[in-house]
């Protein structure tokens, strides 16, 4: 059985308004999508009033412990010893949150205990999908 990964997180928002707002949020990791992670905010933080999903590369979030990583919508980088800070990019603008090191680094072991870095491709079920479509299997 591949087990999800669910962690509730604390992000501080990091707004032009004076001090950061903490907001909870849940890191998700589910083997049967191997290469993924994805970060879901609650509706009272969106402009429109619903919830924000987004998904990106657990291999970025790993990266972004250590140097800063990103080049696209999202991006990751450590702020201090103690603290990870991520960027969303969208049409929209960009919104930052910082998280604690330690919850990203739990969170990630978490997923490297379901799936270990470089097996992702055992998970994808590519090779079955293959065969399926190719009556070999």
């Amino acid at each position: 059985m591949n087990p999800v990964i669910d962690q509730a997180v604390q992000v501080r928002l990091i707004a032009t308004a004076p001090g950061p707002q903490a907001v909870p949020a849940v890191l998700h990791y589910q083997p049967a999508d191997p290469l993924a992670v994805r970060m879901s905010f609650p509706p009272e933080i969106s402009l429109d009033g619903s919830a924000v999903d987004w998904a990106f590369a657990r291999e970025l979030l790993d990266e972004g412990l250590r140097v800063p990583a990103g080049r696209g919508d999202v991006r990751v980088r450590p702020s201090g010893p103690d603290r990870t800070v991520m960027e969303f990019h969208a049409d929209e603008g960009i919104a930052m949150v910082q998280l604690k090191t330690a919850d990203v680094r739990r969170f990630l072991a978490r997923s490297y205990e379901a799936v270990p870095a470089g097996a992702e491709p055992a998970y994808l079920g590519m090779e079955r999908g293959l065969a399926e479509l190719f009556g070999t299997a």
